[in-house]
């Protein structure tokens, strides 16, 4: 399993609270792209500073994603993956995802995702709540969206 692949992992089930950014600090930040043919990861998370512990694994088939100030785009291929979290900022997070293909963008705080999936999971916590079956359903809180079947817009509030 390389360093990457678990980043891409991870990153795909939006484990933990570091990638959050401001969009006045992401303003600076330089281009950057990357490409995976297939990859695998998986293993287990503990940040006593952030309070946070879980575990997260996947694996897919084609990821590219390039990113440049506060604009994100992102396509994958098939994919699976599961992951449990515990921290004080997200409360308590359980998700499974099979993904057929799918492409997104987002600028700033906001995300279109146009997709295949049937993910399934949910949250509950201080950052709001989550409720998904079979790629359908909703997140309110922190991040208000709505999704149908892995396609869906979301908008982070803070």
């Amino acid at each position: 399993m390389s360093d990457h692949a678990d980043k891409i992992v991870r990153g795909d089930l939006a484990v933990g609270t570091g990638g959050n950014q401001m969009m006045t600090d992401a303003i600076d930040r330089p281009g950057k792209a990357f490409a995976a043919g297939t990859y695998a990861g998986a293993g287990k998370f503990e940040d006593e500073s952030e309070e946070e512990t879980g575990f997260y694994a996947g694996a897919g088939l084609g990821h590219v994603r390039a990113e440049w100030s506060f604009f994100d785009a992102e396509a994958k291929g098939p994919n699976v993956s599961a992951g449990a979290e515990i921290s004080r900022a997200v409360g308590v997070r359980a998700i499974a995802k099979a993904e057929l293909a799918s492409a997104s963008a987002s600028a700033g705080p906001v995300k279109a995702t146009l997709g295949l999936a049937i993910d399934t999971g949910g949250s509950i916590g201080p950052s709001g709540i989550e409720a998904k079956v079979l790629g359908t359903g909703f997140s309110f809180g922190r991040t208000m969206g709505v999704y149908v079947f892995g396609t869906g817009v979301e908008i982070k509030l803070w």
